[in-house]
């Protein structure tokens, strides 16, 4: 699912709890069986050994591992680890996607969660087509789209561009274009997973001083990046997730340290 978004709750809420409490949560797949014995094989076992033959379990996956954390109004997270070491697992925990078998999350206010600025493209439709697609999927009970969409247009500086085919966009043409439309209406908490991935430095610091403003108005973010050039521009605090666990919240500064430090890594 490439946009989530979760509705804030119907009783009221304390304004000063954290927009997100993530509570000693730890999540798990179960794996399916791939078995790589011959034919006779598995006959052969499966008529030796009937009752351990049927009880065999699917493996299970460990994702996360009793992760806690709070996140607060202003905060701007960058979310740090390796691959697959479960970045986008939590962010979908977080955005009601995903439940983890322990703990709990608890949120405060409305989510929207970005996982594929992707979704929705129209690869033969021009940038101006494919923006209004898009905000349909982002902002479906937006009063003014029109209004909306054409400032993102101005916003991202396309120009002419922008009547061209979008099969056409380099990547950093797509990034304008759809980190334009994500961050042009407030959200309590809004989640981006590798969105900043193919833009230039210029509009990356360009972008980051929006969601910055964004933030003012609202709520927080979190990054989801391997980029700490990305990192500084735009975070005030970073998690860092390494063997399903968190292991560091704090600086931007000093998680580099962290991370660098304990992947082998110079600065």
């Amino acid at each position: 699912m490439p946009f989530s978004s979760s509705s804030k709750p119907a009783e009221p809420v304390d304004p000063t709890a954290p927009l997100v409490s993530v509570k000693n949560i730890s999540l798990s797949f179960e794996l399916p069986i791939y078995n790589q014995d011959s034919v006779r094989t598995v006959f052969t076992n499966a008529l030796s050994h009937p009752i351990e033959f049927i009880k065999r379990k699917p493996k299970t996956l460990i994702v996360l591992e009793n992760l806690s954390f709070d996140v607060h109004k202003g905060d701007r997270i960058g979310l740090v680890g390796v691959n697959g070491v479960g970045k986008t697992s939590l962010c979908r925990c977080i955005a009601k996607i995903y439940y983890p078998q322990k703990g709990e999350i608890i949120t405060n206010g409305h989510v929207r969660a970005i996982f594929d600025t992707g979704v929705g493209i129209q690869p033969e439709l021009t940038g101006r087509e494919n923006a209004y697609l898009l905000s349909e999927f982002l902002y479906p009970t937006t009063k003014n789209r029109t209004k909306l969409v054409e400032e993102c247009l101005v916003f991202s500086e396309l120009g002419d561009f922008l009547n061209t085919p979008y099969k056409y966009y380099s990547n950093g043409m797509q990034a304008r274009l759809c980190l334009s439309l994500i961050s042009a209406q407030e959200n309590d908490l809004l989640i981006l997973d590798e969105v900043f991935e193919g833009a230039d430095q210029f509009f990356r610091e360009k972008i980051s001083k929006r969601i910055k403003n964004m933030i003012l108005k609202s709520g927080a973010v979190i990054f989801v990046s391997h980029s700490f050039e990305q990192i500084h521009q735009v975070c005030n605090r970073v998690l860092i997730i390494k063997n399903r666990q968190l292991i560091f919240d704090g600086s931007p500064e000093e998680g580099q340290r962290i991370y660098e430090s304990a992947h082998g890594l110079e600065h």
